[in-house]
């Protein structure tokens, strides 16, 4: 489990977006979208995702760009390929990643969730480190938030037609059991 100081991770590399405000007046973090995202599509490691989610990203790096460079986003946290966890936006905030969502009826997933990207694609495996450092970030949202176990999703659920991540690669079953293990 890791450590939450102020609504931040205290073992994250902490990188702060402007990409989020204030959640609902009495609005608590309540259910934890799972992610995918890689760029450009298909490429690990690098700047670009710091970039995006901090509104720095250059249209002019790669012909991608130009697409998205002017999207205003941000999830709560990344977790890289080897593990690390980059964290954006504090867990109290109402971080921009889910869009247009609905969740059991309710619309505006953003008002209540944690966002969690994982840096990868639909096409690719995660990895164990993945895993294992999202597995680490779940048991801590659940102890310090109340967040209930059945209430972790993919954005794929959550905006069905519209985001397919985090993809059929990601094994939900895995991912339940290290929370159960603990």
């Amino acid at each position: 489990m890791l450590t939450i100081k102020d609504h931040w991770l205290a073992d994250a590399r902490r990188v702060p977006s402007t990409h989020y405000n204030e959640r609902p007046e009495g609005e608590v973090p309540r259910l934890l979208v799972v992610h995918n995202i890689s760029l450009p599509p298909g490429e690990f490691g690098g700047p670009y995702i710091d970039q995006l989610f901090t509104g720095t990203l250059c249209a002019q790096e790669h012909p991608y760009f130009a697409q998205i460079a002017d999207l205003r986003v941000a999830a709560h946290c990344l977790i890289r390929r080897e593990g690390e966890i980059v964290q954006y936006v504090p867990f109290d905030k109402r971080a921009w990643h889910a869009g247009q969502s609905s969740y059991q009826g309710i619309e505006n997933c953003n008002d209540f969730s944690i966002g969690i990207e994982l840096e990868g694609t639909d096409e690719r495996p995660y990895t164990e480190q993945q895993y294992q450092a999202l597995s680490a970030i779940t048991l801590s949202l659940i102890k310090a938030y109340a967040l209930a176990e059945e209430n972790i999703t993919g954005h794929s659920d959550i905006a069905p037609g519209r985001k397919t991540d985090p993809g059929p690669f990601f094994d939900w079953d895995y991912y339940h059991s290290l929370i159960a293990a603990h």
